[in-house]
């Protein structure tokens, strides 16, 4: 986000404005983000450091939540399973996020990301499952 928009971390100093990561649009998504593959977040090997994807497929799943519909107020993730398919060495890897499931006390999201200068190599796939507040009136 690199103090783009109006989401979690964009407060001055927030360890979120530290990375290089945007908000996209991707046909048939819930919401999507990209992040830069630079030399600041790669592992020994060279390729993206897995805590940080981790954190951007819980960020893009959580916004997938609050932002593509008016839905839930709060979300707090309660469980993530990633399937480390890859490195994304090159970059911007793209995450995906598809919500499976909107109900009135959990959610669940699937994540893709592809490290889209890779030819869209898919490097992971997540699911996660949310604790959720429904927005007063919202059917859910």
């Amino acid at each position: 986000m690199t103090g783009e928009g109006s989401g979690p971390g964009q407060e001055p100093g927030h360890a979120f404005n530290a990375f290089s990561w945007r908000d996209v649009t991707e046909e048939g998504a819930d919401w999507a983000m990209e992040m830069d593959v630079t030399p600041r977040v790669v592992n020994s090997s060279g390729a993206l450091q897995g805590g940080l994807m981790a954190t951007l497929i819980d960020l893009v799943a959580g916004m997938s939540l609050l932002r593509s519909d008016d839905t839930y107020v709060r979300s707090a993730t309660s469980e993530m399973h990633i399937s480390f398919l890859d490195g994304a060495r090159a970059g911007p890897v793209r995450a995906v996020a598809h919500v499976l499931r909107r109900g009135g006390r959990t959610a669940v999201v699937r994540v893709d990301v592809h490290d889209e200068g890779a030819d869209h190599l898919h490097v992971a796939a997540a699911t996660l499952t949310f604790a959720v507040t429904p927005r007063p009136g919202a059917g859910g």
